[in-house]
């Protein structure tokens, strides 16, 4: 009973450990680090560039792990039911991972995850995630799950992390729609 009792709480420890790794230390109001990556839409190759997005209305940058992983497939086939309504929204949606990025291409394009609907950007090194404080503590070479809505100004309007899939693409949703009620 003791050694049950032992895995018990080194499984609680592990668990809470886990769940306090998803701390966004970039705060609404700041502004938001410029960036140009590698990324995919629908397999095809191109090069994402921030401040490019942002001249088109809001963006929602969400950090993930690893593509191919099973949270992060969940939450990239969440992003991609919902993306007409980021769409009527005039905000770009683009994930961003230093997890596996050279399964990208195949993770844009495959309908159980992106769908071709958004596209995802390679962060090799994870040099975007650290200007993002998005990088995931037990690994530090992939990206935390962290999700920012970014404002046309370049400001940031709205932080969510968590390594729960869930939430992230309604805590976006919700915040792009608040910028248009403004």
């Amino acid at each position: 009973m003791t050694v049950i009792r032992s895995l018990a709480t080194i499984g609680l420890i592990g668990t809470l450990a886990l769940a306090s790794t998803a701390i966004a230390a970039l705060k609404v109001g700041a502004k938001a680090p410029e960036f140009s990556a590698p990324a995919y839409l629908a397999g095809e190759p191109f090069t994402f560039n921030l401040a490019d997005a942002l001249k088109k209305g809001p963006v929602v940058v969400y950090f993930f792990p690893a593509a191919h992983t099973p949270g992060c497939n969940l939450e990239a086939s969440l992003f991609s039911q919902a993306i007409d309504k980021f769409k009527a929204r005039n905000a770009t949606v683009i994930g961003v991972t230093a997890g596996n990025i050279g399964e990208l291409a195949d993770f844009s394009k495959e309908t159980e995850h992106c769908g071709g609907k958004f596209a995802v950007a390679a962060d090799a090194g994870a040099k975007i995630a650290k200007q993002y404080d998005a990088v995931l503590k037990l690994k530090p070479g992939w990206s935390d799950r962290t999700s920012y809505v970014i404002a046309p100004s370049g400001k940031i309007v709205h932080v969510y992390s968590s390594l729960n899939p869930n939430q992230h693409v309604k805590e976006s949703l919700d915040a792009v729609m608040a910028l248009g009620e403004q």
